[in-house]
């Protein structure tokens, strides 16, 4: 353990930075094992950024303010959860009136759920004229009518946002075992303005 720490302890960066860069990278490693990639080509691509986004992310977490508390042993946010998910008030008329309502801009972080949590994502195309725009991960979201596709667009709200930073998962509406955000929605939870979910904070590269 004392090895792989001093490989992040470069120009005297603290022993947190230290461990939540292990801990990701660890995290990632695995993840990387697992994938179905095409060629070594792809997996080398993976691995040449990958110690850049880690050490970002790691200085972000330690730096972003937030409620939410910061597990450095293993990387993550932590909080209270919910017995059943947070979904009060996320109709779709709700959800959409809100989006409209907000000056949209790139790279804000907007929640989202499939059946059994709540993710981040980030607007990276924004066409106000047909009342729609596009995310990173799970593309289009129309704002005038209902969604079509499986994956749900929700408001943001701090029992959201703190559900989907946190990983927290539910199945047949009850609460189970939180899962693990990625290193990217790590990355975006500390882009979250907690004061009002309408802006995005800057996140130093």
């Amino acid at each position: 353990m004392t090895e792989q720490v001093s490989l992040w302890q470069d120009e005297s960066q603290s022993a947190d930075f230290a461990e939540l860069c292990c801990a990701l990278y660890e995290r990632e490693i695995t993840s990387l094992s697992r994938m179905q990639l095409d060629s070594a080509s792809a997996i080398q691509g993976r691995l040449k950024s990958l110690s850049y986004y880690v050490k970002r992310t790691a200085s972000s977490m330690l730096q972003t303010k937030t409620p939410l508390t910061l597990d450095i042993q293993n990387a993550s946010w932590s909080a209270k959860q919910s017995i059943h998910p947070p979904l009060a008030g996320q109709e779709t008329d709700e959800v959409n009136q809100w989006y409209l309502s907000a000056p949209l801009t790139h790279g804000l972080v907007v929640p989202v759920a499939d059946e059994s949590r709540i993710m981040l994502d980030s607007i990276d195309r924004i066409d106000m004229e047909n009342q729609r725009f596009r995310t990173n991960t799970f593309g289009w979201f129309t704002l005038d009518g209902p969604q079509s596709q499986p994956i749900k667009l929700l408001k943001p709200n701090k029992k959201v946002m703190t559900a989907a930073c946190t990983g927290h998962t539910w199945l047949n509406d009850q609460k189970t075992i939180p899962t693990m955000p990625t290193l990217r929605e790590l990355l975006l939870s500390c882009a979250i303005n907690w004061r009002n979910f309408k802006q995005t904070l800057t996140i130093k590269p």
